[in-house]
């Protein structure tokens, strides 16, 4: 049985509370759970005491028993000291641009480097043309 130790939503509408818990990872969001493991309240500042409790003792425990957390209580455990944060993967296309406005980028970046190598080489060329003053 494959065990998420992930965040279960509680709270009113707009008014996000979360639970954190060990589940089996086929198990809906807010539907059954093993074990009640802290809580994370987003709604207060972040250095307020009670916006992560953790219960690093059945944490760890479950993290011996083979429980994968989630990537954001990953991340809360690496807060609490309780393990490293992996490394997250690389990003995807989605954010670049499509490929005419990369093409279109790059174009005006060659535009550029060519006006500024071309600025480079007129003042060299001035300076050797100039006859002495006198």
């Amino acid at each position: 049985m494959p065990l998420r130790i992930r965040l279960s939503r509680g709270g009113a509408k707009k008014r996000p509370f979360y639970r954190i818990v060990v589940a089996d990872s086929r198990s809906p969001r807010d539907g059954r759970f093993m074990e009640r493991l802290g809580t994370y309240n987003p709604m207060v500042g972040q250095d307020h005491p009670d916006r992560v409790t953790l219960n690093e003792d059945r944490i760890r425990h479950w993290l011996d028993h083979g429980a994968t957390p989630s990537d954001r209580c990953a991340r809360f455990f690496a807060a609490a000291g309780m393990m490293t944060l992996p490394p997250r993967p690389e990003q995807t296309k989605k954010p670049q641009p499509k490929a005419k406005a990369q093409e279109r980028l790059k174009e005006a970046a060659e535009k550029a480097q060519a006006a500024a190598t071309a600025e480079a080489e007129a003042p060299a060329a001035a300076d050797t043309e100039a006859p002495p003053a006198g």
